[in-house]
């Protein structure tokens, strides 16, 4: 790719699992930090006139993977039910949970005239603390 000035390429490939081989295209684009380039990895077909656009869309899936990770990570509770009620319900109390972080943390920023940026004032764990000491009951 550098070889040929070319900012964008796209190459195919395969990978093999136990359940056989899959096509595969790998797409090489400039970095968004500007240096360096940045490789996707996708079984769908994207030429190189598409490959940009395509990361582009795919890269505003970032946050909501991220936010989705720190939900699991942060705040869903552990059970070994296979009860989908009981699932589901742990779920949706791990989303009411990060969302009330997530307010908390806006709050917080509105409130020191903080810059509102993503970083948190307020960290997943020490939300989860603070509400964790007002669930228990005191003597």
């Amino acid at each position: 790719m550098e070889e040929d000035d070319q900012e964008v390429a796209v190459e195919s490939a395969s990978v093999h699992v136990e359940s056989g081989s899959h096509p595969m295209r790998l797409l090489y684009v400039p970095s968004t930090s500007g240096e360096g380039t940045a490789v996707f990895a996708t079984n769908l077909r994207v030429g190189p006139d598409k490959a940009e656009a395509f990361c582009k869309r795919y890269s505003r899936r970032w946050q909501i993977e991220s936010e989705y990770k720190s939900i699991k990570g942060d705040f869903l509770a552990k059970t070994s039910s296979k009860d989908y009620r009981v699932r589901l319900f742990y779920f949706v109390f791990a989303v009411l949970l990060y969302n009330i972080w997530r307010l908390t943390d806006f709050l917080l920023k509105a409130d020191t005239d903080g810059e509102m940026d993503y970083a948190p004032v307020i960290t997943a764990g020490e939300c989860v603390e603070l509400v964790a000491s007002a669930l228990i009951p005191h003597d």
